[in-house]
């Protein structure tokens, strides 16, 4: 469907361009945004490799152990199919805790191995099991005590205060989970 929605935008644009005399400023347009995004994506670089190596190193440490521990009770709850087992366990709560931390980027990867787990283990390989169902839920609502990109984000396009976002993000994130359960 996008692959439609898109060439026709573009077709668009450039008629529109065309017959309305700014091609010109079309053209400029395109190379300051692709030179907007280049350094939009080299700046969120940085922050995704310190982060993703803060999430790798707790992963060969005891922290992460400790948190699983503290996420043990909720983590029952909302998975009594995968109760006794460790490895699945901690492998969602490395995904809960990088979604808290606002860390999407690292949160990906966490969740498709946790899912990748949960999908051994279920019995029914082409129904989702109602774990995976729950930690499908969790993700898109996504909890964040720290909205580590959009503060980066904020941060390289010049914000003046780029952590105000924390509160009303906290609101969104607690009225998504609360409506989506």
């Amino acid at each position: 469907m996008l692959n439609t929605i898109w060439p026709i935008f573009i077709l668009i644009s450039f008629s529109y361009a065309i017959f309305s005399g700014n091609l010109e400023q079309l053209n400029s347009s395109i190379f300051e945004s692709t030179n907007d995004a280049i350094k939009l994506s080299i700046e969120l670089l940085g922050t995704i490799c310190l982060w993703n190596g803060i999430m790798q190193v707790a992963s060969n440490t005891s922290i992460i152990d400790k948190l699983t521990n503290l996420l043990c009770p909720i983590i029952k709850l909302l998975f009594p199919e995968i109760r006794k087992n460790k490895q699945i366990q901690k492998e969602i709560s490395m995904n809960m805790i990088a979604n808290i931390l606002g860390l999407g980027n690292a949160a990906t990867p966490l969740g498709l191995k946790a899912m990748k787990s949960m999908q051994e283990e279920n019995v029914q390989k082409d129904t989702l099991s109602n774990s995976m169902l729950v930690f499908i839920v969790l993700n898109t609502a996504s909890i964040q005590i720290i909205p580590t990109t959009v503060i980066a984000i904020r941060n390289s396009l010049g914000s003046t205060n780029p952590t105000k976002i924390v509160f009303p993000v906290w609101i969104a994130t607690i009225c998504a989970a609360v409506t989506r359960n």
